[in-house]
């Protein structure tokens, strides 16, 4: 008969291979995918070359599923970083149109995806009649401008001032689901970026920007892969580092494993939900960057379901969409993936439409992989 502690340390053992498993899963299914396109492809598949375009092709997906990861490990989701990341293209297009300078309108592109994300943490939080009165007071401004800012500003804050107090004193605070407010966006700011691009492609003035997601050339390491990898590198440590020993990070996972306890440990729930979503929709911004910078326009049609390659990226890396577990490395990994596959496919000459289908089971898989785990840990 085994003794307790027998018994206690073969469960301890048991775990410890469990959660090995789960750490290396997706290292094991990167590899796996690998070897599979370059059996069937051979030296076409695992050349340089192709390497480098597989890195390429990751980085605008893998930058913006780095800002995912927060919000899924948090609890939460985000439908809209497709419609956002063609929405800062057109910014950046008719920024460079207007004459501004390639940092400033990189920049405002940036900036737009937080100002997207600030709202979207706000009702998520909410604050949706403050949003409301943002909104509805700019619009006006916008709409009342050809009579002169002394009559547009004026009633603008006329509006906004209203919106609010209607909303302190009567809505209150409304929370709505992630779910719910991300999916609204998702067509409305595809919307929007049609609207601002008059509903077709925006052809700026070549600048560096167009430069971003090209490959130097050279014999340098450094010159062997685009900036926009690089920074996709960068910004991968940065992020990993910054959830890992951070107060801000140990918050990240602290409210999507329990956010009822964590509001009772101190935690500020709310404010760190907005910051989650405002640092995880400047990332979309910075993905908006190098998107324009692959197709050196602004296309309000661009970026279409890569909200679910994103999300998918960060399943199948490991993250729970029940919240409180995930890594930045697995999300990484799972962005690798999703590239991997596209690439075979269209490598060994599968039509699109069986490449939607695949990536769609995978993405099945991902989920249904995270419930299985789920119901062990539970």
């Amino acid at each position: 008969m085994n003794s307790p502690s027998s018994e206690s340390s073969s469960t301890t053992r048991r775990i410890a291979w469990s959660n090995l498993l789960d750490q290396l899963a997706p290292l094991i299914g990167l590899a796996a995918t690998y070897g599979l396109f370059a059996a069937l492809k051979g030296y076409d598949f695992y050349k340089w070359e192709n390497t480098q375009l597989l890195m390429l092709h990751t980085a605008v997906v893998g930058i913006a599923a780095l800002g995912a990861t927060m919000i899924i490990v948090s609890g939460g989701i985000d439908l809209s970083v497709g419609s956002n990341i063609a929405l800062v293209s057109v910014v950046i297009a008719l920024m460079l149109e207007k004459g501004f300078s390639p940092v400033i309108a990189a920049l405002t592109g940036v900036a737009t995806g937080g100002l997207v994300g600030l709202a979207i943490g706000s009702m998520v939080v909410g604050h949706v009649g403050r949003v409301a009165a943002v909104i509805f007071g700019g619009l006006t401004m916008l709409w009342t401008w050809n009579y002169g800012w002394y009559a547009a500003l004026p009633l603008g804050a006329v509006v906004f001032a209203a919106l609010l107090a209607g909303n302190e004193l009567g809505l209150g605070r409304l929370r709505l689901a992630p779910f719910i407010v991300t999916l609204g966006l998702w067509s409305a700011l595809r919307g929007v970026a049609k609207g601002l691009a008059d509903n077709k492609a925006i052809y700026p003035p070549s600048s560096w920007l167009n430069d971003l997601m090209k490959i130097p050339g050279g014999d340098s390491a450094w010159m062997q892969l685009s900036p926009g990898v690089w920074l996709f590198i960068f910004l991968s440590i940065l992020m990993a580092a910054a959830l890992r020993y951070t107060r801000f990070g140990r918050h990240v996972f602290a409210i999507g494993s329990n956010e009822q306890t964590a509001r009772l440990c101190g935690i500020h729930v709310e404010r760190t939900k907005v910051m989650i979503y405002v640092v995880a929709l400047l990332l979309a911004g910075i993905a908006g960057v190098l998107q324009y910078s692959k197709l050196t326009i602004g296309d309000p049609n661009t970026a279409k379901v890569y909200e679910l390659k994103v999300i998918a990226a960060v399943v199948i890396g490991g993250a729970s969409l029940t919240g409180g577990v995930g890594t930045i490395r697995g999300t990484v990994i799972g962005a690798l993936i999703m590239t991997v596959v596209d690439n075979g496919c269209t490598k060994v000459g599968m039509e699109n439409w069986v490449q939607e289908i695949i990536t769609g089971g995978i993405i099945v898989a991902a989920v249904t992989l995270d419930q299985l785990r789920h119901r062990r840990i539970t």
